[in-house]
């Protein structure tokens, strides 16, 4: 799917939602730890198993999948419940997903520009 394509699919949960005739509104908590962030979600009235974690182009998106028939085709539309920029300090390269409980958990694990970054620079003369 191209970049644009998957952009405009996330950006029409409005749309979604008037169609739908309304959703239950998901709870997304983070907790701070000291080796990482935890992104906890769930969506009332829905099972744990709908919602999805994905990351595209430095994106961490959850969502789950809501299905629309257009012209007698049933077509799979996301419904965002997150999607935002992963902060330089979290290792894109650990974040797991898994479910616990009711709730999908996202762990986004810390790299090491976590605690700053420092670097005396030398000042180049003209």
């Amino acid at each position: 799917m191209k970049k644009n394509n998957f952009q405009d699919l996330l950006t029409s949960v409005d749309v979604l939602n008037t169609i739908n005739g309304g959703i239950s509104e998901p709870s997304v908590v983070f907790h701070q730890q000291a080796d990482g962030r935890e992104l906890r979600a769930r969506v009332p009235g829905m099972e744990k198993e709908v919602l999805q974690a994905e990351v595209h182009n430095n994106t961490l998106s959850v969502f789950y999948l809501i299905p629309i028939t257009v012209r007698e085709k049933v077509v799979q539309m996301p419904q965002v419940v997150y999607s935002k920029t992963i902060p330089y300090y979290v290792d894109i390269s650990g974040i797991r997903a898994e479910y616990e409980g009711q709730e999908l958990v996202v762990r986004m694990p810390f790299n090491e520009l976590s605690s700053g970054y420092h670097k005396k620079l030398t000042i180049d003369e003209d």
